[in-house]
């Protein structure tokens, strides 16, 4: 029903993809595969109900509508199992600036916020550019994949106020075990730790891995925790600023709504929230045959790595388009990586060392993108190694 193997241009459409290649990595004659949206069309259904709307041409002052939450409602109790209800959904303008904002409300100048690295670089960037005090508690990478010590992780928690939580994890692709959860939550309800997960990736969940929300885990875990989400990755739709929390705490709820409204941040656009209906209400075909494409295009790297470039190990994502691959084997330093990367391969990719020390020798590849793409990508990839 739906063609992924499309090469669409995006050039001329200030696309941050392309836009950034000059002054990120000083030249644009790169396959940009490094920043976290896709290269596919976004949904025929979103396009229609924007285009719906720009029937009526004036785009003035925009409410939140009833179908928004009960979208909301309905996608997570239908895709994830969670029973959420609208007052404890607040609209917030992306999970970035949202988890900027979870750590001003919620904490205080000098208070401790604790991490997992490799991470998402801009958990970091929040705690530090608000002027709390980093807390890294390391993931360890196990049979090729990534876990918390939970002994470490008590030891590190102690004395922080925030666990910033990404769930499923990025860059590694890993989704947490029920388990994993269960002691995640009691671990920090017993330090009076508030979670705040992002958990952006969570409709990214591969076959057969099941998403579990860590607000749904417990009545413990629902009681501290924070959750923030958004139809904007699995559909291709990061520009339209269509991100919301749920948080059942009315008192933590309080809180954070507080900061949010008392800085005007709480409006939204004028395609905030009928895109969200779109997706949520139509979406679950495409998703399906995306998320089958995908696999395809990680299967694929995979088996080129073993047959052809055996010495690069692959973290194999158990959610999202995002695969984190380790180069070490090849004993470069990481400006000797990313000189291979760019200057050899003529790719943009993520520098691991941005999520944090645990990343160096690693770079990340966005394979949202056409089957083509991936293969060329990787013919030039081994080109440069050889």
């Amino acid at each position: 029903m739906y063609n992924f193997d499309e090469l669409i241009c995006r050039k001329d459409t200030d696309a941050l993809k392309l836009e950034a290649l000059a002054p990120r990595w000083g030249r644009t004659d790169l396959l940009p595969m490094w920043v976290a949206d896709m290269d596919f069309k976004t949904p025929d259904f979103i396009v229609e109900a924007m285009r719906k709307r720009m029937e009526c041409e004036i785009f003035g002052y925009t409410s939140k509508p009833d179908s928004w939450y009960e979208a909301i409602i309905y996608w997570q109790a239908r895709r994830h199992q969670w029973t959420i209800s609208k007052e404890m959904i607040s609209f917030v303008p992306g999970v970035v600036p949202a988890l900027a904002m979870a750590v001003q409300a919620l904490t205080e100048r000098g208070e401790k916020v604790m991490i997992q690295q490799p991470v998402y670089n801009p958990f970091a960037q929040v705690i530090r550019n608000n002027h709390r005090e980093l807390v890294n508690c390391p993931l360890v990478l196990k049979d090729e994949q990534y876990h918390i010590d939970f002994d470490v992780f008590e030891e590190k928690i102690k004395g922080c106020k925030l666990f910033l939580f990404c769930h499923p994890h990025n860059p590694g692709g890993r989704v947490w075990t029920r388990e994993e959860l269960e002691k995640v939550a009691a671990i920090c309800a017993a330090h009076k730790v508030v979670v705040v997960a992002d958990e952006i990736h969570a409709d990214l969940t591969l076959a057969p891995y099941k998403h579990i929300p860590f607000a749904s885990i417990s009545e413990q875990a629902r009681d501290i925790s924070v959750v923030f989400a958004s139809p904007s990755k699995a559909f291709n739709m990061a520009g339209l600023a269509t991100s919301y929390a749920v948080i059942a705490n009315p008192t933590l709820r309080r809180y954070f709504e507080s900061y949010v409204e008392g800085n005007e941040l709480a409006a939204g656009n004028v395609f905030a929230f009928n895109t969200v209906v779109a997706a949520y209400t139509k979406g679950e075909e495409w998703l399906q045959q995306m998320l089958s494409y995908v696999q395809g295009n990680i299967d694929y790297l995979v088996e080129y790595l073993q047959q052809h470039l055996p010495q690069l190990k692959v973290i194999v994502p158990q959610a999202s388009y995002l695969v984190f691959i380790d180069f070490s084997a090849l004993g470069l330093s990481q400006k000797e990586l990313i000189s291979l990367c760019t200057n050899g391969a003529h790719l943009a990719l993520n520098d691991g060392a941005i999520y944090g020390e645990e990343g160096t020798g690693y770079m990340r590849i966005n394979l949202a993108c056409p089957r083509s793409i991936v293969e060329q990508a990787l013919t030039q990839l081994k080109e440069a190694i050889r």
